[in-house]
């Protein structure tokens, strides 16, 4: 159970990134939500917090060249009734769907209060994209 709902969090959140939508990429979180890349932490402890940061984000994924994101593997690591830690592989692709960017993450989604949500992303981004990331939210 834990570890389709972890997916399903997973899913939710990307399609919600693909459309741009804060508002629903936020509901496929628990909060506060915490993601790790490039070395950098950035902490979102409210949905309003995560809307605002990504939505003043989205002049850096036009600059990198982003049309979509695709997931390419999606595997639960570990499970326990409340919590899965997924591995994740996700591709970055331009309009013509050339991609141009590859890497590798581990999610944590948690069950809070009858809702499972991402909790936590640690993401091996590669350092150009980094670069262009601001305040750690995309």
């Amino acid at each position: 159970m834990s570890e389709h709902a972890g997916k399903e969090a997973v899913r939710a959140f990307i399609e919600a990134f693909n459309l741009l939508d804060s508002a629903a990429m936020a509901d496929a979180f628990n909060f506060p939500h915490i993601r790790l890349a490039s070395g950098k932490f950035a902490i979102f402890e409210t949905r309003d917090d995560f809307v605002r940061r990504f939505d003043a984000n989205k002049p850096a994924l036009e600059a990198e060249g982003w049309h979509h994101t695709v997931i390419e593997s999606l595997e639960a690591v570990h499970a326990v009734p409340d919590k899965v830690h997924l591995a994740v592989e996700y591709t970055r692709r331009h309009a013509d769907d050339a991609v141009y960017s590859r890497f590798n993450s581990l999610w944590i989604a948690t069950l809070q209060d009858g809702h499972w949500g991402i909790q936590f992303r640690s993401s091996c981004m590669p350092r150009d994209l980094a670069q262009t990331m601001t305040d750690g939210v995309s």
